[in-house]
C-alpha cells in the first residue's frame, strides 16, 4: 500500500482530514491534520491530544506496513494552511489568502496588473456562481495594491485609497493556495481593513 494511502486511511479512520503529507530529508515524516468541516458544523480545532492520538495510530500502521522512516511529526495546519480542495475554498470564503497561478494572467484590463504576475494576496470570494450555466470563474480574490509605507512614516488619513481590484480563477489554474499568514488577535475577518495592502506577497 502506498504511503499516502496508509496515512490517509489512518487519519480519516480517526475522524480527521489529511491536509498535507511531507517526507523530508533525514527520514522525517511530517503529517498535517485538520478537523472535518461542513457549512453546518461549528468550527473545531485540532488539539495536542488529537495529534498524540493520530501519532500513536500512525506509528502502529506504519510499522505493520514496514514503512521506512526515522521520525514522525503530526501537527495542525497553522496560520498558513494550504487550500487544495473545493471544500477548503468554501470553508474559507471571506479570509485573506495567497495564491500562485500556474501561468501569468496575460492581458490585464486597463493595465492595472502586470501581465506577467502570478502571485496575489486578497480576500477570497465566490465568483459568478449564480450564472445560469456552470460558472466560468467560480472563485475570485479582491485586493488593493497600496504603496509600501516606510517604517516611522505616518500615513495621512486624507490619502486616497488605492482602487479595489479583482481576479477570477478556477482551482485548476492554481499552482498553490494558502491562507495568508496574518496574525489578527481580533480574529480573521474580511472588512475593508483586510484589503489594504493585500496585493502580491
Amino acid at each position: 500500500m502506498a504511503l499516502k494511502e496508509i496515512v490517509e486511511q489512518t487519519v480519516s479512520g480517526l475522524g480527521f482530514d489529511l491536509v498535507e503529507l511531507e517526507r523530508s530529508a533525514g527520514g522525517l515524516l511530517r503529517v498535517t491534520i485538520d478537523c472535518p468541516w461542513t457549512p453546518q458544523s461549528a468550527e473545531r480545532f485540532v488539539t495536542v491530544e488529537d495529534c498524540e492520538t493520530v501519532t500513536r495510530q500512525l506509528q502502529f500502521a506504519l510499522e505493520v506496513d514496514a514503512v521506512d522512516y526515522r521520525r514522525l511529526e503530526v501537527s495542525s495546519p497553522g496560520i498558513d494552511r494550504p487550500l487544495r480542495h473545493q471544500q477548503d475554498f468554501e470553508r474559507f470564503v471571506g479570509q485573506v489568502i495567497d495564491i500562485t497561478l500556474k501561468a501569468p494572467i496575460g492581458a490585464a484590463a486597463e493595465g492595472k496588473v502586470s501581465s506577467l504576475r502570478k502571485k496575489f494576496r486578497g480576500v477570497l470570494e465566490r465568483g459568478d456562481a449564480e450564472a445560469a450555466v456552470a460558472p466560468t470563474v467560480p472563485w475570485r480574490i479582491i485586493w488593493r495594491d497600496e504603496p509600501a509605507v516606510k517604517p516611522g512614516v505616518r500615513v495621512s488619513k486624507k490619502r486616497k485609497a488605492a482602487p479595489l481590484q479583482a481576479l477570477g480563477f478556477a482551482l485548476d489554474e492554481l499552482k498553490e493556495a494558502r491562507l495568508a499568514p496574518i496574525v489578527n488577535f481580533k480574529g480573521r475577518g474580511h472588512g475593508s481593513a483586510d484589503l489594504v495592502g493585500a496585493g502580491s506577497k
